[in-house]
């Protein structure tokens, strides 16, 4: 029998601790970095103001360019630059937690980049950084990419202690390696920004994302690019927000828009509790 996941909306279960809105943001980001930003505060704001509490933003949200120069141009060196001030501003000014999709930083290479993903709570604090381990590798003929070229990876899996409890953090190509998923342990929410391409995306990232959420019994947030871009590239979209059950609460097919839903902590622990799965691991 399939265990339902709704929730009351009324006043008194919606002050309960345990139940918070979430947010996922989805866009078709330039190469202009400032109508970027603008567009993202925009939605931040929406958002917000539909009384979200965490709220994530999609790979790249403030650079989406086809010419590496650009994107190494654009790096930013930690706690300084545009793009972070940008995202403590907002969640300090929206009282809202922000996981900020990802952004290009320096690395120790001066001819790559590091793909972070940076998280601030609601007083503009930065609290953990992520950077993409995996890197993406796609050669179909006339589509090819390799983002090893661009991109230094990282090595260090990352869980974030938040008011709204475990959150883990991965970026894009990170979502095919389930290894990534199990070493985080026991979470509430993934929170995975992306920017996967149409090719992939319509045939694998909904896919991806309800199993990360159904073997993990944990939310998945996942805010991505979708749409066509002025580097003529295309991007699945298809933003989700997915309960533990693999039910989707929330999904935007394509363009600029917000998704919400609610992460309700008791529910996971009555998935836990009725299909103790992960207590039933032995290969570990």
């Amino acid at each position: 029998m399939a265990i339902k996941s709704k929730i009351k909306t009324t006043k008194a279960r919606l002050v309960n601790k345990d139940i918070v809105k979430i947010a996922g943001i989805q866009m078709a980001s330039g190469p202009d970095i400032k109508s970027n930003l603008n567009e993202a505060e925009n939605l931040i704001t929406i958002a917000a103001n539909q009384g979200a509490k965490l709220i994530a933003l999609p790979e790249y949200f403030s650079i989406m360019s086809s010419k590496d120069s650009e994107k190494l141009k654009a790096k930013e060196k930690p706690d300084h630059g545009l793009v972070q001030s940008f995202l403590s501003t907002q969640a300090k000014k929206n009282k809202v937690w922000i996981i900020g999709g990802s952004i290009p930083l320096v690395s120790k290479d001066k001819n790559k980049i590091r793909n972070s993903c940076l998280i601030y709570d609601d007083k503009g604090n930065l609290v953990h950084r992520y950077d993409k381990i995996h890197l993406f590798g796609f050669d179909m003929g006339e589509e090819f990419y390799r983002e090893d070229k661009l991109i230094e990876a990282g090595s260090d899996v990352v869980v974030v202690n938040s008011p709204f409890g475990k959150i883990g953090i991965a970026i894009c190509y990170d979502l095919r390696f389930p290894e990534l998923f199990r070493a985080m342990k026991e979470i509430d929410l993934l929170v995975i920004p992306s920017a996967f391409t149409e090719t992939t995306g319509k045939a694998h990232w909904e896919i991806l994302i309800r199993a990360r959420a159904i073997e993990n019994q944990c939310y998945v947030l996942a805010p991505a690019q979708g749409g066509y871009h002025l580097s003529g590239r295309e991007t699945h979209g298809n933003s989700l927000i997915v309960d533990p059950w693999g039910t989707i609460l929330d999904r935007l097919s394509r363009g600029s828009g917000v998704i919400t839903g609610y992460l309700n902590k008791e529910y996971i622990k009555s998935i836990r509790k009725s299909l103790p799965a992960l207590k039933h691991r032995t290969i570990k």
